[in-house]
């Protein structure tokens, strides 16, 4: 330790700036400038087409004082200024600006009278480059240009951003104008004393003296989005992530939540603020940001078929889906192709297959629009893979969404309104049928929701828009999407005696389901026995890194039958030909009246009614295998094919109820038996009552009525709701 009063003088030269290399890393704002003003000029492609110049004089003309820039062309230009615009967006981005902003005031001379000042040119940056994942944002890429993809779920309203502000001191009224302010979120820090030179006599000004003048600010509008990840890269067990977007000018209201979009923007980060205990305002904590995106471009998926996440397709696999489609199996193969590792359901499969393409959607001459998508429900016995073939379609699908009916309320399935915490507005949140517009919806455990969620999506099968009115916010989302549902019956395993009442659902929901599947489990020794065979293949054979990758002969891989899924969607619209609609139609007549003939042999209502939209179904089916096809029309073999899927499954459920009598009772003279009996028993106990079931029966038994009759009775008034259980091991009712 000898030195350490030593008294000379020591120095360090750690926080020096180096003068040499900040002026080697400054910008040459002038040079850029010029470089930009070249590339708006000259860019051209082929024939000479001067893309960027020509586009921001019509823009300009038409009052639209914004140019969209794509970044590869710059690259192609001068790929320093490609590079550049990447590493240090803000900086470059404001230069671009301004150039744009001197290009058109060169483009636009002579202007008429009173328009002498050129107006604020933005520029919006498109990319064809791979986009990044929303969990690869970490610090390294703050203040680059970056691209993700994602799903927009809300949206707040229009709101102003001051970008130069005027201030003025309280007491000496010394105005400061044209404060320039960062763009994005970060907002502006008032000096703490004034600047102006005090005269004498005059009192000093005291701190925080300035306010800020809002007439003499300059704003521009923005809007605030919040973008979820894509559910296909989300880990499994993962909440999925979300990133606020802060979009200006003519960014605003670009999008709506629902849509699938790619955005281009610079990652910021901004102050985070926790509350304070005294006075509930928010406060800074040192050195903590949190991240945000300011948005430079935004890419939609209109159609909403997810077409940018797989990628475009090359000419190889056009040519090869173009070869597909030719095949005269290739309804077969599909159908092959849809959950390989479970046995049987070929019917169900084939309907699958028809959910998965989906028929044509029509705009009508007078606004209206008629569905395309098909909705699908298998309803029957446990065990008989239902969830399985669920989530395999969400596998396939090219946009799904898998969701279980207990853990799904309303406002989880259509949509939500929120209450922003920052800024205390209400702001609207798409759920699961919002945000699978354009796919397929899964919903397990579709007889386990609540009679109100269900009806909630009444709207959104049928008209396939989601309407909200709550809190003052009346708007309609779109929701074009397939539901394919799994349910139980009522009893949990079909009861052959029972006949419709297996069937919990009311016939509004049932209606809008294209087909209706009842799966049962059947004991048959020979088919358990090829199933335990198949079953036991399929474990032996399974290996730890999955066999997907080589499927066996005649299938189709996942990827190819994605991508095949998304091409037929896309490039194909088929409709109805004239034959096929005549031999349609003869054919719904006949169906009807046998729907109707059965309804009045068993002499009730069917839980499962053959209207308009069974006709629809049959269409949209026939539709949907003409698209498997790549053909324009739909013949008369796909309605036949058609006709036959809907023969094995709803019609088939429509008929399944072919008992005389709500309780299984096969003649007219027990059907009287068993009304005389609910009867009497409204009679003779009043409202709230409460009653043993034993008294009940030996009451009736005395009567000289069947003890089996009373039973039934009994059990059908607490489905319908009339008598209510109490306790269960004193088997007491209470009437209601």
């Amino acid at each position: 330790m000898e030195g350490f009063d030593d008294p000379g003088i020591f120095y360090s030269d750690n926080f020096a700036p180096d003068i040499n290399q900040g002026n080697n890393q400054a910008i040459n704002l002038q040079g850029i400038k010029r470089k930009f003003k070249e590339f708006l000029r000259q860019y051209h492609s082929n024939n000479f087409n001067f893309k960027y110049r020509d586009t921001l004089k019509r823009n300009y003309n038409l009052q639209n004082y914004y140019l969209e820039v794509n970044i590869e062309d710059l690259g192609s230009f001068d790929e320093t200024l490609a590079d550049k615009l990447l590493k240090q967006p803000t900086e470059h981005l404001a230069i671009f600006e301004e150039a744009a902003k001197e290009v058109a005031d060169e483009l636009t001379v002579p202007r008429p009278e009173g328009e002498e000042t050129v107006q604020d040119i933005q520029i919006m940056i498109s990319s064809d480059a791979n986009p990044s994942n929303l969990r690869a944002m970490k610090s390294d890429v703050v203040s680059k240009l970056v691209k993700i993809p994602g799903i927009i779920i809300s949206a707040s309203g229009i709101k102003a951003k001051a970008t130069k502000i005027a201030i003025q001191c309280r007491s000496c009224a010394n105005i400061i104008p044209n404060l320039a302010l960062k763009p994005g979120l970060e907002g502006y820090v008032m000096p703490r004393k004034c600047n102006t030179e005090q005269q004498a006599g005059q009192p000093k000004c005291p701190l925080d003296p300035y306010f800020i003048i809002p007439d003499k600010c300059k704003c521009v509008d923005f809007q605030v989005l919040k973008l979820q990840e894509l559910p296909d890269g989300i880990p499994q067990g993962e909440i999925p992530r979300h990133l606020s977007l802060y979009c200006d000018r003519y960014l605003c209201e670009r999008v709506v939540p629902g849509n699938r979009v790619f955005i281009l923007g610079i990652y910021s980060i901004k102050k985070v603020g926790r509350p304070s205990k005294r006075d509930g305002r928010e406060k800074a904590i040192t050195g903590v940001r949190i991240p945000y995106m300011r948005v430079v471009g935004i890419q939609v998926d209109h159609d909403g078929l997810g077409s940018a996440s797989l990628g475009a397709v090359t000419a190889e696999e056009e040519d090869l889906f173009r070869r597909m489609a030719a095949l005269p199996n290739i309804y077969e193969r599909l159908a092959n192709s849809i959950a390989p590792s479970i046995y049987g359901a070929v019917d169900i499969k084939k309907a699958i297959a028809c959910l998965l393409f989906g028929g044509s959607r029509k705009r009508l001459p007078d606004g209206l629009t008629r569905r395309g998508d098909i909705n699908v429900l298998l309803l029957g016995d446990p065990g008989t893979a239902k969830s399985q073939l669920l989530k395999f379609v969400e596998k396939v699908a090219p946009i799904a969404v898998y969701t279980s009916g207990k853990g799904s309320s309303a406002a989880g399935l259509t949509a939500a309104v929120m209450r922003d915490p920052a800024t205390r507005n209400f702001v609207m949140e798409g759920g699961a049928m919002v945000l699978a517009d354009g796919g397929v919806v899964c919903i397990d455990e579709f007889d386990k929701m609540r009679e109100d969620d269900r009806v909630a999506i009444h709207e959104a099968m049928e008209q396939q828009t989601i309407s909200i009115a709550k809190a003052g916010i009346t708007t309609t989302l779109n929701s074009r999407c397939s539901v394919l549902a799994a349910a139980n019956s009522i009893f949990g395993r079909w009861d052959e005696t029972k006949g419709e009442e297996n069937i919990d659902f009311l016939p509004t929901i049932l209606s809008r389901f294209d087909m209706i599947f009842i799966v049962k489990d059947e004991h048959d020794q020979r088919r358990d026995m090829t199933l335990a065979r198949h079953i036991m293949s399929v474990h032996i054979n399974a290996s730890g890194h999955m066999n997907q990758e080589q499927p066996k002969e005649g299938e189709i891989s996942l990827d190819l039958f994605k991508k095949y899924i998304n091409y037929c969607r896309t490039r194909c619209g088929p409709r109805l030909s004239a034959d096929a609609g005549d031999k349609l139609k003869r054919r719904y007549v006949i169906m009807r009246s046998g729907a109707f003939q059965h309804e009045k042999e068993a002499d009730k209502k069917s839980a499962i009614p053959i209207t308009v939209r069974q006709l629809e179904a049959v269409v949209r089916m026939s539709e949907s295998l003409a698209k498997m096809q790549l053909l324009p029309f739909a013949t008369d073999a796909h309605i036949d094919e058609a006709l036959r899927l809907f023969q094995v499954s709803t019609l088939d459920a429509a008929m399944s109820g072919n008992l005389s009598g709500a309780e299984g009772f096969t003649t007219e003279e027990e059907h009287e038996v068993l009304a005389r009996i609910e009867k009497q028993l409204k009679r003779r106990f009043a409202i709230g009552t409460q009653v043993s079931q034993q008294n009940i029966i030996q009451d009736f038994v005395q009567q000289q009525y069947p003890e089996q009759a009373i039973i039934k009775v009994i059990y059908a008034m607490i489905r319908r709701g009339q008598l209510q259980h109490r306790m269960q091991r004193k088997m007491l009712y209470r009437l209601s």
